[in-house]
Order: structure tokens, then C-alpha cells, then sequence
């Protein structure tokens, strides 16, 4: 887990809650989308300071395990909640990941913090109907929940080489800018100045 320092007097937390798509896998942590984002705010005048508590490997299970921690630990304004990737790769029941993303999503707005869901497809290794059920799992949490939804985090870059890293799963350093320009505009509606 890459925490940054503790917040300054009147700065808001932002907490980033994924796997190794937020948690710059391969790379130098200041390359990350998350580290940029950080840049972002602070060049656009947002008080906010992020906290990036992503796992490389981590699964929605292991992340409900860690996240009232987290929210105790950080008290955020803002989640972006960013897992499934993992669940998705080992063929994870979609039943299983839905209901441990929806208890996330609950005790993040029980916390009193706005939700981004940043949703991930996978692969079709496992068939075309648990690909689709992978997929409208996001959809589906962030209509029930009333959270707003990014499809798919990696729109643009997962199916393009120059943005990818050799094992095509993770954004290379070139990709990162990419990553964040996809949650930019669903995430600022979320921000205060």
C-alpha cells in the first residue's frame, strides 16, 4: 500500500481503493495515474489529498477486508473505488464479487464519502456470458447504489501496445496519463474547491 503524508489543516482526503491498476505495478509509484492525479488537483487549486491504498493482486474480497480500516484510518470525502480485475481473471463467482463491491460502496457511503466506481473489463477466457456478467455487475451496482460509474477504466489504452506494459494487463508509463484523462471527467463533478 502506497500512502502518501498525512493531509495539511483543511485538506480533503481522497482515497483510491484498487489493485495494481492504481497501484502503478511495473512502474515508479510518481509514474502512477494516482501520483498524477494528486499533481492534478494541486495545479487546478482542489484541496484534496490523496491517499492511494492499492493492492497489486488484490480482489474485492481482500479489499472489503481492508476497506473500514481505511475509512476510519483516512475519514475521505471521496472513494474511488477501483477492484474486480482480479476476481474477473480467476474466474471469480460474479455473484460473490458483486456483493463484496456493493458492502464497499455501502460502508464508503456510510462514511459520509462520494463513490466513483471505476469499472474493468476482462479478458473472454471464461466464455461470453460470465464476460457480460463481469461487466453489467458495474453497471448494475452503480444504478442500485446511485454512484456515478466509469465503464471501463482502461478505455483506449488495454487494446493499444503503446500504452500497455509487455504482459498486456497494466498501463505502461505512457498509459498512465491515458488512465487518468478516462476518471478526470467522471471524478470532478465529485470535487469541491
Amino acid at each position: 500500500m502506497t500512502c502518501s503524508a498525512a493531509a495539511a489543516p483543511g485538506e480533503r482526503t481522497l482515497l483510491v481503493f484498487g489493485d495494481s491498476l492504481s497501484a502503478a505495478y511495473g512502474l515508479r509509484a510518481e509514474q502512477g495515474w494516482v501520483t498524477q492525479l494528486q499533481q492534478r488537483l494541486a495545479s487546478e487549486g482542489y484541496g484534496y489529498h490523496v491517499v492511494n491504498a492499492s493492492v497489486s493482486g488484490e480482489t474485492t474480497s481482500g479489499g472489503r477486508n481492508r476497506l473500514e480500516r481505511a475509512l476510519a484510518q483516512h475519514r475521505p470525502v471521496v472513494v474511488l473505488l477501483e477492484l474486480g480485475a482480479n476476481d474477473g481473471l480467476r474466474g471469480l463467482p460474479v455473484k460473490d464479487s458483486q456483493a463484496n463491491l456493493r458492502a464497499m460502496l455501502e460502508m464508503s457511503q456510510a462514511a459520509g464519502a462520494k463513490v466513483l466506481l471505476l469499472g474493468i473489463r476482462i479478458p473472454p477466457n471464461y466464455g461470453p456470458q460470465y464476460t457480460r456478467a463481469f461487466e453489467a455487475m458495474y453497471t448494475s451496482l452503480a444504478a442500485e447504489r446511485k454512484v456515478p460509474l466509469l465503464p471501463f477504466l482502461l478505455e483506449g489504452i488495454a487494446l493499444d501496445s503503446r500504452y500497455m506494459q509487455a504482459d498486456g494487463l497494466h498501463p505502461n508509463a505512457a498509459g498512465q496519463p491515458r488512465v487518468l484523462a478516462n476518471v478526470w471527467p467522471q471524478l470532478k463533478p465529485l470535487l469541491e474547491r
